[in-house]
């Protein structure tokens, strides 16, 4: 893997990390228990992006 391809999955790890962070903290303000299970989801999909995104840093790094 290129040097651009990892600094472009780092930057995809970044992203899912400020969409976890800002679906987590606006998860606290929610009332609605179906806003709130939307949104717990979508928490559990963003850490399944970012999981497979490091799975693909740490396989990369080791070329």
């Amino acid at each position: 893997m290129t040097e651009k391809e990892l600094l472009y999955i780092e930057d995809a790890i970044s992203h899912e990390e400020n969409v976890i962070a800002y679906l987590s903290d606006s998860l606290n303000h929610l009332e609605d228990t179906v806003l709130i299970d939307f949104f717990e989801k979508e928490i559990v999909c963003h850490n399944k992006i970012k999981n497979s995104f490091m799975k693909l840093l740490k396989e990369g790094s080791c070329d």
